[in-house]
């Protein structure tokens, strides 16, 4: 009778020890997705802060290189005026 009892008790400890061990389960599982998803949401934003950088400095420098070339073209054309009026 009590090696039933206790083979009642320890089947009924094992059990409860089990049904606690997924809930640990799903609840770190819950906690590693959450913070997989934020850490991807914080790569991301800092990705496109990145890219905007990025973009804003190759337009200036694209700006500046249009504005060389111009007047280059302008000084090209002053000379050809020159020389045809000559």
């Amino acid at each position: 009778m009590k090696k039933i009892i206790l083979s009642l008790a320890i089947a009924t400890l094992l059990f409860s020890c089990k049904e606690e061990t997924k809930e640990k389960v799903k609840e770190a599982t819950t906690a590693v997705t959450t913070e997989v998803k934020e850490t991807a949401d914080s790569v991301k934003v800092k990705a496109e802060a990145k890219l905007d950088t990025v973009k804003a400095k190759a337009e200036d420098k694209v700006k500046n290189i249009v504005k060389t070339g111009a007047e280059k073209v302008e000084e090209g054309a002053k000379k050809v005026k020159e020389s045809v009026k000559k």
